[in-house]
């Protein structure tokens, strides 16, 4: 059974093995609360995952060691398990949704574990590697329903109360609901006046549902850019302790998430994977009551394929008014793009793209011009499409 002895236990275990996160006071995020970031995106193999998957091999048997381990994983607990595996010179086979970022498949090779790319998403993985094991003789490390992958998880709470005092929130990011089953056990032991609060994205509520309706459910898809929880079904035990430990789930929206992630590289200098920004995100777009409280996000990965990033950001952008777009009705005559560049540039706009369209406007001189600006928020926005107005411009 799960413990707070095991907890401790796991905290001195992974001495040797992982890196101790400090948190970090992150300014300019969300001033309505005082934020910290615990950063574990900067834990070795990039996200928290190696915790719980060390511990849990550590605690095998050295029979269960000869055989081998399977593991099944969106990217993160595979590369914890290759580690941890290589490290005590066993054997591991790891099945990956083919959909994982490619930079996810080659770190978990690079750590020396044999990869199997499995059609489909997490859950298609996961049976896929219940299969090995029950062929093949494998020991199954689970990603998330294991009370000692839940212990090493745990150690996460452990040094966020060493580091700060008079902690009113904890919030962190549920796929299969390890994590937050690790911290919120823990954090409950011992300091049960902490609210800890889950974040799950609007294409994988598992989780969510779940605890909702008081009963295990599953997803028949799911369907976002936090890949990392992006999981169909939670496990039982993760189940039972969130329904007893944590305080209360919401859920964020992939934009939000793309919003989360610009802040942090913006304000923070620091890059989360969609999966690592959803407490950040939660926080942001005023999901929680966090007002005037000290809180705790849980920044749980950085492992981002860089392609991914790259849109991610452009969608920040745009969420936030930062990268706009206006398509204009014009009559085509000399002079026109002018006018519009002088009108955006006395705003302070700047104009990143021109695209002329002919198209089916009221004149047969007419055209449409699309302009792309980086511009300060939606309300530099509306200030430059009221001056082209004012001017006479007709905005699409």
């Amino acid at each position: 059974m799960l413990s707070l002895d095991k907890v401790f236990n796991a905290q001195t275990v992974l001495k040797s093995i992982i890196r101790e996160t400090k948190l970090v006071r992150a300014y300019g995020i969300a001033p309505e609360c005082e934020l910290y970031l615990k950063p574990e995106n900067l834990q070795i193999t990039g996200s928290f995952k190696v915790r719980g998957s060390a511990y849990k091999i550590a605690m095998l048997s050295d029979e269960e060691k000869e055989r081998g381990v399977v593991a099944c994983s969106a990217g993160n607990h595979a590369q914890g398990v290759a580690l941890a595996a290589t490290k005590n010179g066993i054997h591991s086979l790891i099945c990956l949704p083919d959909t994982a970022p490619i930079s996810k498949v080659e770190a978990t090779k690079g750590y020396g574990a044999e990869v199997c790319l499995v059609a489909g998403c997490y859950d298609d993985a996961y049976q896929k590697a219940l299969e090995l094991r029950d062929s093949q003789g494998y020991t199954f490390v689970h990603p998330f329903d294991d009370e000692n992958v839940i212990a090493g998880q745990g150690t996460i709470a452990l040094e966020i109360l060493n580091d700060l005092d008079n902690i009113d929130a904890i919030v962190v990011p549920i796929g299969g609901g390890g994590l937050i089953s690790g911290i919120a056990y823990t954090v409950k032991q011992i300091r049960p006046s902490i609210k800890v609060y889950g974040v799950q994205v609007n294409g994988a509520p598992s989780m969510y549902n779940s605890i909702k309706n008081n009963q295990i459910e599953c997803l028949p898809s799911v369907q976002t850019i936090a890949d990392g929880i992006a999981v169909k079904q939670p496990g039982e035990n993760t189940f039972k302790l969130i329904s007893e430990y944590v305080d209360d789930i919401v859920l964020v929206s992939d934009d939000e998430v793309s919003s989360a992630i610009l802040a942090l590289i913006e304000k923070q200098k620091m890059i989360a994977e969609g999966a690592g920004a959803t407490a950040v995100a939660a926080v942001l777009a005023k999901k929680l009551p966090v007002e005037g409280k000290r809180v705790v996000c849980l920044v749980s990965g950085g492992n981002i394929d860089v392609t991914s990033l790259s849109r991610v950001i452009d969608r920040g952008l745009l969420n936030s008014g930062r990268s706009s777009s206006l398509l204009i009705e014009l009559i085509d005559k000399p002079g026109q793009l002018k006018d519009i560049a002088r009108i955006i540039a006395d705003c302070g706009g700047n104009v990143t793209g021109v695209h002329y369209e002919k198209g089916n406007t009221e004149s047969v001189n007419g055209c449409f011009l699309r302009m792309e600006m980086e511009t300060r928020d939606f309300e530099h926005v509306r200030q430059i499409t009221e001056s082209l107005r004012s001017e006479g411009f007709k905005i699409v």
